[in-house]
């Protein structure tokens, strides 16, 4: 028989709820939002590894095992990989002008001594807006392709032609309209990540920057801030790469009408969803599509985790 310990505790019960129980309200914390990770993240994935293996047409059960046939075909479907190509084009657009142009923010908000949280907020505030309201004021409103758009009415006034920005192809200007929205709606987020980067740069560096003769500006950012910053720097590009692979709502909105969506610039998640929600609703090949992304997605990070020597013990 087990014995109680101090204030009628079994130990079984001390070693689950810890001291003080500790233990007991970290799980009343986490508990809730681990519970949902597994429910909406974890156990879908797994089911759509399971769906990958069999020829699940119209269902979510089924009893058709085609081992790796699925894996062939998308892997052989033209349509797939030119939604990854242009997927790298997006990324080639998005991940360096956010990097940029964030960096760029958070170095001026630094700098500022009055106000600094009004205007960290101005440019937060678009990061909580939803993806979809955003495309659809860029695609109505901005770039509308009629004469009432913003950008055609800027520029009417110096004589210039109207653009049809969404369906032209030959110059692609539909990449300024998806590029500029997600640029608004992340470059704030990324901003505050390196907020909080330069804000743990202690002063003494620059004291003794300047002490040694250093010149403000391009000198002291090259040599002083961009070093300290590399942790926050490494983050920043993983995260957008990631993101950038998980495009979806800003194509879907922007792109697509009652016609449907155009055959080009699909990224992967726009083809995996028309191959398993469309016509065909083939959930075993869109699995399998989704396993390969998921996998693009982990090798990727993995790389440039390596690339960049995220985790390796400063010398």
């Amino acid at each position: 028989m087990t014995k109680a310990g101090p204030g009628g505790q079994t130990p079984l019960r001390r070693r689950l709820s810890g001291p003080q129980n500790r233990n007991l309200w970290f799980w009343v914390f986490v508990g809730p939002f681990a519970l949902g990770l597994a429910v909406f993240t974890y156990v879908p994935l797994g089911w759509s590894l399971y769906l990958s293996f069999f020829d699940a047409h119209n269902t979510v059960s089924p009893t058709d095992f085609v081992g790796l046939d699925n894996y062939t075909s998308m892997l052989g479907n033209d349509a797939f990989t030119d939604s990854l190509w242009t997927f790298a084009v997006f990324s080639l657009f998005i991940v360096p002008t956010t990097f940029a142009l964030s960096l760029a923010l958070a170095l001026m908000v630094n700098r500022i001594r009055r106000a600094q949280a009004f205007f960290r907020s101005v440019f937060f505030l678009p990061a909580a807006c939803s993806y979809v309201v955003a495309a659809l004021i860029w695609k109505m409103s901005i770039f509308n392709g009629v004469r009432f758009g913003l950008a055609n009415t800027v520029l009417g006034w110096f004589g210039a032609d109207q653009t049809a920005w969404l369906s032209t192809t030959d110059p692609p200007w539909y990449w300024l309209v998806i590029v500029t929205v997600r640029l608004w709606l992340q470059a704030g987020f990324y901003m505050i990540l390196f907020l909080a980067g330069l804000q743990r740069i202690s002063p003494t560096l620059y004291e003794a920057a300047a002490v040694d003769g250093a010149k403000p500006g391009w000198q002291v950012l090259r040599h002083i801030t961009l070093p300290q910053l590399r942790a926050t720097s490494i983050a920043v590009a993983l995260l957008l790469v990631i993101n950038a692979f998980q495009a979806f709502d800003e194509f879907y909105n922007l792109l697509s009408d009652s016609r449907g969506y155009p055959p080009y610039a699909r990224p992967p998640l726009v083809y995996l969803y028309y191959t398993a929600l469309g016509q065909g609703q083939n959930l075993g090949v869109g699995s399998a599509g989704a396993m390969i992304l998921a996998l693009i997605i982990a090798v990727v990070t993995i790389g440039q985790a390596r690339w960049f020597g995220l985790g390796r013990k400063e010398d």
